[in-house]
């Protein structure tokens, strides 16, 4: 079981960084500005591996082609929903 999760979470990351490149066209560097700390690629990779995780617990694959489809979907699920996450907060700004 520790090994699915594992390889499910490098899949997730994976996907992570996929989206990641296919967002931005180029893979960008982690950097620390005077006011906060980008993550860049980082981000992206962290987050797919966090949904794989989850999904992965809560549905518990039974093959391996299971759980590969499973983790890249949720890798890709978790790019899309930090773009909505900045949208969202893009929106209540112009609002105010």
């Amino acid at each position: 079981m520790l090994k699915d999760i594992i390889f499910s979470m490098v899949i997730g990351g994976m996907a992570g960084i996929a989206g990641h490149v296919r967002k931005h066209g180029k893979i960008i560097m982690p950097r620390k500005t005077k006011r906060f700390i980008f993550l860049g690629f980082l981000e992206e990779m962290l987050l797919g591996s966090v949904a794989a995780f989850l999904i992965m617990i809560y549905t518990t694959p039974n093959s391996m082609i299971e759980t590969i489809f499973l983790s890249a979907l949720a890798g890709i699920s978790g790019d899309i929903i930090l773009t909505n996450f900045r949208a969202l907060n893009e929106n209540k700004e112009k609002e105010s």
